[in-house]
């Protein structure tokens, strides 16, 4: 049997990890075993805030319909549970979207979530 020489599996694999850490400062880029416990961490972090990013953006909205719900003279709680009540089922999401771009539908929401608080 012929003889296996293995330093292109390896040199493809370093090559992979180094392009990975390429904005990495001082040896975590350039020195293959500092790249590699840089790498890890770096996709470790990525995936943690992957999933931070959704509570953040749910946090978002929330700040933009309390903004714009004062602004009509109704706190951020009573206009949800206001909602709730009158049986309007609207995702935070859609509430900030109409806060920015529809001023004037969230202003009827916010009246409709007054009649029932």
């Amino acid at each position: 049997m012929p003889r296996v020489k293995r330093g292109v599996t390896a040199h493809r694999r370093h090559k992979k990890v180094l392009s990975l850490t390429k904005g990495h400062r001082a040896t975590k880029h350039s020195i293959y075993r500092r790249a590699h416990e840089s790498m890890l961490k770096s996709l470790s972090y990525a995936y943690f805030h992957r999933r931070e990013r959704k509570g953040d953006m749910r946090r978002l909205w929330i700040s933009r319909v309390n903004a714009a719900s004062r602004a009509q003279g109704l706190g951020y709680s009573q206009f949800i549970e206001g909602l709730r009540k009158s049986g309007v089922e609207i995702n935070r999401k859609m509430l900030a979207d109409m806060a920015v771009r529809e001023p004037e539908s969230f202003a009827h929401l916010v009246t409709l979530a007054k009649g029932k608080v």
